[in-house]
């Protein structure tokens, strides 16, 4: 197939396309599958050689989702959080006439959801906490032992602490709208997305700032990835990455940038489980992969123009990509 002077890649010729209709709200690696969720509701699963499984998880929209180890956690505008697993999904709570923002969980059991100013924290052993803070939540994230929790929000991230059987609050401050939040994989940092054009983060036993800025638009995406680690970002028109190694991590340091593309923004973007690499998906449909290295060469996955990509997982021993633009078209393609 050809658009003017332009190929398709044997990679993308050979793609299965899956019509939807629908927004992309997330979408989760595996080893054999890819679980995607849905502005109307529905989990999609894809298989490399299954007709894709559609089950229907909210009466609504999904608005928040996570994953935690092989299952799945997820909040919609019809105010229910549910839990996904290999045996099937259920309810786990309902907040009538009032919408789930953002989800976390962690593998001790522990999950937390936030509902306005609110976080309602749920502990394995049914203890529920409702954990206040002083503007709308706008992300959680549990750190690996789900011993902290970081609640990002307009003037910066408090941190909760489990000490003897309570949650004590601990504040990072920085003046502006703080939207999504991330703990490294060492738990040594945290790290902010803002409503403005820039990422912010703390190191977190001495609360040193981290200011990643120079951003044309908004960082609305982010994936971990290599043993470095490296944090992977859209908003440019390059894949940004920033270092995570040393005592200071991406302090006083520039990023590496990968996958350029001509002065094209990466609208989404996805790091390879135990590679220094990453893959991006572009505001004009197409999609690189490159080495996370500044003499690497990107790659075409795919060429062809079409709507943004926003959003991009991969079946990882099945070396499938999964690929959903802004008309909630997939592109389900192997890889190789």
């Amino acid at each position: 197939m050809t658009t003017g002077l332009i190929e398709a890649t044997s990679i993308e010729a050979r793609a299965q396309i899956v019509e939807t209709g629908q927004v992309i709200v997330a979408a989760f690696s595996g080893a054999h599958a890819v679980h995607s969720l849905w502005g109307d509701g529905q989990m999609r699963v894809f298989h490399p050689d299954k007709p894709v499984e559609t089950q229907l998880l909210h009466k609504g929209s999904i608005l928040c989702a996570a994953r935690v180890g092989a299952s799945l956690l997820t909040g919609g505008d019809d105010g229910s959080v549910v839990l996904t697993t290999e045996d099937g999904f259920r309810q786990l709570t309902q907040f009538p006439r009032k919408w789930v923002d953002s989800i976390a969980g962690s593998e001790n059991g522990l999950w937390a959801c936030s509902v306005g100013k609110q976080v309602h924290l749920h502990e394995p052993d049914g203890r529920q906490d409702v954990l206040e803070h002083p503007s709308t939540v706008g992300g959680l994230a549990f750190d690996r032992k789900g011993r902290r929790l970081a609640v990002a929000h307009y003037g910066g991230v408090t941190i909760w602490t489990h000490e003897k059987r309570r949650w004590k609050a601990s504040s990072l401050k920085w003046a502006g709208s703080h939207v999504a939040v991330t703990w490294s994989p060492d738990d040594r940092f945290v790290v902010t997305a803002m409503q403005e054009n820039a990422l912010h983060g703390w190191r977190i036993r001495d609360k040193a700032e981290l200011r990643m800025t120079g951003y044309p638009a908004k960082v609305k995406g982010w994936s971990w990835t290599g043993a470095r680690p490296w944090l992977a970002t859209t908003g440019a028109d390059s894949a940004i990455l920033w270092a995570f190694d040393g005592a200071n991590g991406p302090m006083n340091r520039a990023p590496l940038q990968i996958c350029d593309h001509e002065k094209t923004l990466v609208t989404a973007i996805l790091g390879l489980p135990g590679q220094d690499m990453a893959i991006a998906g572009f505001a004009d449909g197409r999609i690189m992969v490159s080495d996370a290295n500044e003499d690497a060469i990107a790659k075409f996955i795919k060429q062809l123009p079409g709507p943004a990509i926003e959003g991009l997982a991969v079946a990882t021993d099945q070396g499938w990509l999964f690929a959903a633009d802004a008309n909630g078209r997939v592109h389900w393609m192997k890889l190789g």
